[in-house]
């Protein structure tokens, strides 16, 4: 396998120095490889990329393309209405980290989620209104990768999606579950209801197949016209006047919030466990971070000889979980608002004292967050109250010639806001902000501020192996459980040898804080006991809404991975 190594060589820095955009330069297209792949949580959007990979498209184009199909066929995950990360990498090291969160509107501000008695609102009553809607950054995103990074037209990333809302698309389980589960947004508004509901206001049943013309002449336009049509004019003036008309203070989105939307370069953040190097988002995403934190405080550990089916190896992640948690909560969020002490927080240094506070034997009595080191950033901030996050979608993209993109896109939860332009749901990201602006006398991090984009929990990666070779790219959906999921599954493909679908399908513990949740019907149940012996006192057993995507670089070219518990596929060109 080409995954472990004596060596304890790491890829010199040097391959990830930033430019001054934010990302090291991608490399010159190199003579192809093998054949691309796309690994997305639905195989009619998997496919969708794939049709443009096999066109002789770049992975940067297929990754657009598989967006679009989404906002089609996932319309309660992801789509044009709501933001997303991408991290795009090449097999000669390069690697770009793009930023198309969400952002606030100019007129928001610290009390925006507080009634007229300054007390935070009810989390669904804030949902279900346009108090919630962040100004949507994916066609941006898109429109600024492919100007770097497409191969093929524009107008072409659009055609598998125009043809799947023109010509219709069938209802499978998982949509139908959440049309079952998630009406009160699905079907919040006539345009929802009339797509996807009957006359009696039940769901259509699986099976049904489903036009959407109102979407399929959005993305028309959009192909035709290019990115500005979603951000001036028609489309435009649209969001802003119903989401304004659905806040329920004066202060609501206005066109300007959605003509001045753009897209961010940030700086890619990256650190080593065992002989591997991962790389993801920075903020406002707490992905990388977390994902880091989780796995540099285990590195003492010899997880290999412990294994999968080791009680004491689902504790110590469940422990560095804690750690890491607390960090992430205390310290992320937008660092154009607030400064957050990144290299601090992955630095090996303080990450290996953090790790010495696990102990193979028991439970940590308390976890609080530490005190990285700061350059300057401030540390004293209040720890919010942000509502748990939910959907999204994640999808990876490798092309003929070896590049790679990781793409986590979401519009937050189930059909997010339930408001509804041109077809397409509108995200309800803003719910991501702590409700409340300070705690204690002291600022929230994560605070709603003027243009400011919320912290999110995704976290598209990248890995490099001793050699500088490009091996892995990895995300998930599913809310928080985001960066534990990749931590899992890079401790299974790292430490225990297992392919990424293998890592992808291991049994998932959770664990922010105190309580330790674990996925019912799995191994892990019969664990309890011996976690309860190491000190685990609130073990529950939930589902959770897990949802990863990978793609892995083996002797016989790329392999696609799909979480066993979605309907995700991976497809090759």
């Amino acid at each position: 396998m080409l995954k472990r190594f004596t060596a304890a060589a790491l890829l010199p820095f040097a391959l990830w120095a930033c430019t001054g955009d934010g990302g090291a330069a991608l490399a010159s297209t190199p003579a192809p490889q093998a054949p691309g792949l796309v690994s997305a949580a639905d195989p009619r959007a998997a496919e969708a990329g794939a049709q443009i990979l096999r066109k002789g498209g770049s992975a940067t184009d297929a990754a657009i393309a598989t967006m679009l199909a989404l906002t089609v066929v996932e319309p309660q995950s992801s789509g044009i209405g709501g933001g997303g990360f991408m991290v795009l990498g090449d097999a000669t090291g390069g690697l770009e980290t793009l930023d198309g969160r969400e952002t606030a509107p100019v007129a928001a501000g610290p009390d925006w989620f507080l009634d007229s008695e300054g007390k935070p609102r009810p989390f669904m009553d804030a949902v279900m209104s346009g108090l919630s809607v962040g100004v949507p950054g994916n066609v941006r995103l898109a429109a600024k990768a492919h100007e770097r990074h497409g191969k093929l037209a524009w107008k072409a990333l659009f055609e598998p999606a125009i043809a799947l809302a023109r010509d219709g698309f069938v209802i499978n389980e998982r949509l139908h579950e959440f049309l079952v589960n998630a009406k009160n947004r699905a079907a919040a508004e006539a345009e929802g209801q009339a797509l996807f509901y009957d006359e009696t206001g039940e769901p259509l049943p699986v099976g049904t197949l489903v036009k959407n013309p109102a979407l399929a002449a959005t993305l028309e336009k959009l192909a035709k016209e290019g990115p500005d049509a979603f951000y001036i004019g028609d489309n435009a003036l649209a969001i802003a006047v119903h989401v304004a008309a659905e806040t329920p203070h004066a202060r609501g989105m206005v066109t300007g919030d959605i003509e001045n939307y753009a897209a961010r370069d940030r700086t890619p953040v990256c650190g080593s466990y065992r002989t591997y190097r991962i790389c993801g988002m920075g903020p406002p995403s707490s992905g990388a971070t977390t994902v880091l934190a989780i796995l540099k405080q285990l590195e003492r550990f010899d997880l290999h000889a412990l294994g999968k089916d080791s009680p004491v190896a689902w504790h110590l992640f469940a422990e560095s979980q804690r750690l890491a948690f607390a960090d992430r909560e205390l310290y992320l969020g937008d660092d154009d608002f607030v400064p957050v002490p990144v290299k601090g927080l992955v630095s090996d240094a303080y990450l290996t004292g953090r790790g010495a506070l696990i102990s193979p034997d028991s439970t940590m009595a308390t976890v609080s967050a530490g005190t990285p080191p700061a350059d300057g950033a401030k540390l004293s901030w209040a720890d919010g109250d942000e509502p748990e996050e939910h959907g999204t979608s994640h999808f990876v993209a490798v092309d003929r010639w070896g590049n790679a993109v990781s793409y986590t896109s979401t519009i937050e939860g189930s059909f997010g806001s339930g408001l509804m332009v041109g077809g397409y749901y509108l995200n309800n990201e803003l719910t991501d902000f702590s409700f409340s602006p300070e705690k204690d006398g002291l600022p929230v991090a994560n605070r709603v501020q003027p243009g400011k984009r919320p912290r999110s929990s995704m976290a598209p990666s990248l890995v490099y192996d001793a050699d500088g070779n490009l091996v892995l790219a990895i995300g998930a959906a599913g809310g928080p459980t985001i960066p534990v999921q990749v931590a899992k599954a890079l401790i299974g493909w790292i430490d225990w040898d297992l392919s990424a679908q293998e890592a992808i399908a291991l049994p998932m513990l959770y664990s922010p804080g105190d309580t330790l949740f674990i996925e019912p019907g799995t191994a892990l149940e019969g664990m309890k006991p011996a976690l309860e012996a190491l000190g685990h006192k609130a073990i529950v057993a939930r589902a959770l809404p897990l949802k990863a995507n990978a793609a892995e670089r083996s002797s016989a070219g790329w392999r696609g991975a799909a979480d066993p518990r979605s309907a995700g596929a991976s497809v090759s060109e």
